[in-house]
């Protein structure tokens, strides 16, 4: 792959990072027109998301910086170089979920019906970043055999070179799709608000969980599992106890 789109000297473009804010600008101009749609009002998408991606960022830096922290405890500065490829969703959901919810509030806008608004997008965002992670080689999976296993031969790539892979990028960013288009539908026959927050944190966690067991770069385990399909685990079970809860409210 090719984690520089464009290289003159010095001067480089990573894919990671263009096709990061690829996603991010998709994904607020669907919110954006979602919200006018619903009448939350002009702009306030686009203003949630500075500080959602901002917070985000740092979010899913921190946590990737946390799961190689042997790597970046001998390469402290390069635990900034973002543009570079290594950011952990899970982490960015959590920041950016909290700097939203934030944001609403002093807003006055329902939280449910803003980050119903939110999620929709979000998977589409997901997968399209994760083609910057094909590019850069990050979040790379184990050594196969299969047909369609991957070869990174960059030595910019953060992949192991010169060995087939299974391309877990791939696989994530089909997952993500596949959830966007599953709360696409959701949403033309949603019943209450929160409801496709809660269906997102169930149908993402699932195909994050499944995706892991493929992945080969270190993400720290806890017992047979890795971190990331525990923090699914949880992120199911609150997906579907929002939903129960978010229901009954919703009646």
């Amino acid at each position: 792959m090719h984690p520089y789109l464009v290289e003159i000297g010095k001067f480089k473009i990573p894919a990671y990072g263009v096709f990061v804010a690829i996603g991010f600008l998709v994904a607020v101009l669907l919110a954006e027109r979602r919200a006018r749609a619903e009448g939350l009002g002009e702009g306030v998408m686009s203003d949630a998301a500075f500080w959602i991606l901002l917070a985000g960022i740092v979010g899913a830096r921190l946590y990737y910086v946390l799961q190689h922290l042997g790597y970046f405890s001998k390469k402290p500065l390069e635990a900034l170089f973002i543009w570079k490829g290594g950011l952990a969703i899970i982490g960015g959901l959590a920041f950016g979920a909290m700097a939203g919810a934030l944001f609403f509030k002093r807003k006055g806008i329902e939280l449910a019906k803003a980050f119903d608004i939110v999620a929709w997008v979000l998977p589409l965002a997901q997968g399209i970043g994760r083609i910057g992670c094909l590019f850069a080689g990050c979040c790379y999976g184990k050594p196969c055999s299969l047909p369609w296993a991957i070869v990174f031969k960059n030595p910019d790539s953060l992949a192991p070179i010169g060995i087939p892979l299974h391309p877990t990028e791939i696989y994530h960013m089909l997952a993500n799709f596949a959830v966007f288009a599953a709360l696409t539908l959701a949403y033309k026959n949603k019943r209450f608000d929160g409801q496709i927050l809660s269906l997102y944190f169930m149908l993402y966690s699932i195909g994050r969980f499944a995706v892991e067991f493929f992945r080969g770069d270190n993400r720290g385990f806890i017992g047979s599992l890795s971190l990331p399909q525990w923090l699914c685990i949880i992120m199911f079970t609150f997906g579907l106890f929002l939903y129960f809860k978010m229901r009954e409210g919703g009646r």
